[in-house]
């Protein structure tokens, strides 16, 4: 695949620019991000089908950075805005700089797919095949499939002097038909367009007579078909492409809520299918005519367009179909059957309210089931003594969300439901604004978000009236109520009829859900207000036990750090001599380890079988830690754009639950990398040290391993 060269600034000058600046690049450092992801997919001691499982996750987050990053960048170009990335360069060069990372970062895909991946497809009894592969009999059925299913689909749409240049949608396949009439004696070329349906499976499948499974891609079985639907006309050139359009918008809130506002989101989500293009994946050797006017029609350049290899594949995420197809069940990774709560042991035996009345439950998932909390708000449906359900939804589970059918149940049984429903999550609006509809006329009081905030906190309050007094039950946590990926996500959550929490929690869905301005709260931290403050103001704590000689240190696991004076304030704490660890999953603008500044920062990332989701921030606190487990990231939009909440542990017994997760994950040294320096990550090495592996060390965890646990 060929480089792309830098048009603009020496590159060389480039990365001592990038290089020289405190802060590394929130763009540059995703795609460091992406690559940690694709290194899963070349874990030998892997499946094949969870090799392809982790380049297809790279390709669909590829989609969403190109979508949402890159387009947030074309903003500021396409409307000549100043902007200056973190890493100091100005919108220009930095598009040159990111767009040319990006192309080695897809170059490595396609290579690593094609020399390393395709190989073992056989072995395992599967291959994708070619067209021109088929057996006489197999080109006849996958012939007759188009003729059946396919044709009756497919609209070419022309673009001549005479129609004009169609819409053509977002991360679909498509097709650009140059052709010329035999009658034509200009021989003028055309294009017609055609898009792939998406309703359709990406392959088709054939068992071969020695038991491999064939996937044929939809694409070639169209393009040997694709001459049916240009009759009389010669056809030039067959151009496989797709496009990544800009999705970023800044959704402005209308005075009236309810009637206005959704109709504006539905705007919004138009103009992200008809966004402008800021990304093209197309064939190799395409035709040159197509390339110049599209590149024309859409204001490309050749950073823009990424020419795939011929054995390589448009659109790694549609593997999935290989990945999820049933034949090949057993040889994907069996997830182990979940342990019970270390705090609920009684599970499955003990009447949960009962439970709540004694003590708090801490429940780390995916190795404690998110049942518990499932079990609680479809038995408060039922129960006749529940008087009410507050909740807020940021995503649900897609189908029959056992969340959804819950609340459902309670609103038909003449409980007082509430639920905010956050309508702006990013790629989920549409579903959450039909489960939020569905809500409400079943009787549910639904708001749909906050002015312009959106409101990505995890929280959950049920009253109950009881014989001796009324008890509030409450979850808080770090993931979404969605029961598919608390299977996949590590989140970490509690349940607690404990008052500070329950007056906590009801103050806070009084700000959200009318018009209260609270002074304080005992154990939350919330944002947009004070968490910013509130946070820096622990780290300069820790800064101060420094300085007067104590024991100071600071852990946080979160998914990404970005906001500039949370890092200016962990930097000063640096200086200070505070012990810092950050466990970010993603992406990290703090640049550890710089003499003078980060010295005492380090930095790791966990990336493996599960996506690391839970938040949790520990402070030394001369020995009596503080810790705050939650939703927010330390982001400009967690602090200032977006509704979070991270909730203090009260019970010892939780605290060290919680510090023991910051133990195993600094521990790891299986799924981590470390943090250069200059932005790069290393795998971490053993240094003489057993594996360990905390995807699975923490099945394992007993009231004993973490009773007396010690970060310093």
């Amino acid at each position: 695949m060929e480089s792309v060269p830098l048009t603009g600034q020496n590159e060389t000058s480039i990365v001592n620019q990038i290089f020289e600046s405190r802060f590394i690049s929130r763009d540059l450092s995703w795609l460091q991000f992406n690559y940690r992801v694709l290194d899963q997919a070349k874990h030998i001691d892997r499946s094949i089908f969870d090799r392809l499982k982790f380049l297809a996750i790279t390709a669909s987050n590829l989609d969403e950075f190109c979508t949402i990053r890159l387009g947030s960048l074309y903003n500021y170009l396409d409307y000549g805005k100043e902007r200056f990335d973190y890493s100091g360069l100005r919108e220009t060069p930095f598009r040159e700089y990111l767009l040319s990372e990006i192309h080695k970062f897809v170059d490595e895909q396609h290579d690593y797919f094609i020399k390393k991946l395709k190989p073992l497809f056989e072995k395992n009894n599967f291959k994708i095949s070619t067209y021109p592969s088929l057996s006489k009999e197999d080109q006849d059925r996958v012939d007759q499939y188009f003729q059946r299913t396919i044709y009756p689909m497919l609209t070419p749409m022309l673009f001549d002097n005479y129609h004009t240049f169609p819409v053509l949608k977002n991360n679909r396949l498509l097709f650009g038909v140059v052709t010329v009439a035999p009658q034509d004696v200009n021989n003028q070329l055309r294009v017609s367009f055609i898009q792939v349906p998406s309703n359709i499976p990406r392959f088709y499948e054939i068992l071969s007579f020695d038991n491999v499974l064939q996937f044929v891609p939809v694409e070639e079985i169209i393009r040997n078909n694709i001459h049916h639907l240009f009759r009389n006309v010669e056809i030039k050139s067959i151009n496989l492409f797709r496009i990544n359009r800009n999705g970023d918008f800044t959704l402005e809130e209308s005075e009236d809520i309810e009637s206005n506002f959704l109709e504006e989101l539905k705007r919004k989500l138009q103009t992200r299918r008809s966004g402008r293009v800021v990304r093209m994946d197309i064939q190799e050797n395409p035709d040159p005519w197509l390339i110049r006017l599209l590149k024309i029609q859409w204001d490309l350049d050749d950073l823009n367009i990424f020419k795939i290899p011929g054995d390589g594949m448009i659109d790694y995420a549609g593997l999935n179909q290989v990945v999820g197809h049933p034949e090949f069940k057993s040889k994907r990774l069996q997830l182990p059957p979940q342990v019970k709560p270390v705090s609920f042991p009684e599970l499955g035996t003990r009447d949960l309210f009962e439970v709540l009345k004694e003590r708090d439950i801490l429940m780390h998932h995916p190795y404690n089931s998110m049942e518990p909390v499932l079990e609680l708000l479809e038995k408060a449906g039922d129960d006749p003594f529940v008087l009410s359900i507050k909740i807020t939804i940021y995503r649900l589970a897609k189908g029959d969300s056992r969340v959804s059918a819950a609340l459902l149940k309670a609103a038909e049984n003449g409980k007082h439901v509430s639920v905010l429903f956050e309508v702006k999550a990013r790629f989920d609006e549409e579903n959450n604004i039909r489960e939020a509809k569905k809500l409400q006329q079943a009787g549910c009081f639904v708001i749909y978000g906050v002015s312009s905030l959106k409101t990505h906190t995890k929280l959950l309050l049920i009253v109950r009236n009881e014989p001796d007094r009324v008890y509030r039950y409450v979850h808080l946590s770090s993931g979404n109520y969605n029961e598919t990926t608390s299977r996949f996500y590590t989140d970490v959550g509690i349940l607690s009829t404990n008052d500070s929490y329950a007056n906590d929690v009801s103050e806070f869905f009084n700000v959200i859900t009318g018009h209260s301005h609270p002074t304080t709260y005992k154990n939350l931290i919330t944002s947009p207000r004070d968490m910013r403050n509130q946070l820096m103001y622990l780290v300069r704590c820790e800064a101060e036990n420094a300085r007067n000689g104590k024991t100071a240190g600071i852990i946080i696991k979160l998914n990404s750090i970005q906001d500039n004076d949370f890092i200016n304030c962990l930097y000063e704490a640096s200086i200070a001599g505070v012990s810092i660890k950050l466990i970010v999953r993603g992406m990290c603008c703090l640049r550890p380890g710089r003499k003078g500044l980060s010295e005492n920062i380090e930095v790791v990332s966990v990336v493996g079988e599960y996506l690391e989701h839970s938040r949790i921030y520990y402070f030394h606190n001369d020995g009596a830690p503080k810790v705050y487990v939650g939703s927010a990231d330390a982001m400009v939009r967690s602090f200032d754009r977006r509704i979070e909440s991270l909730f203090r542990l009260e019970s010892d017994m939780l605290r060290k639950q919680a510090m023991n997760i910051l133990r195993y994950n600094l521990k790891d040294n299986v799924n981590s990398y470390v943090m250069c320096e200059d932005g790069t990550y290393k795998i971490k090495e053993l240094n003489g040290e057993p594996p360990f592996n905390i995807h699975k060390e923490f099945y394992k965890v007993t009231k004993e391993i973490f009773q007396d646990v010690k970060l310093f």
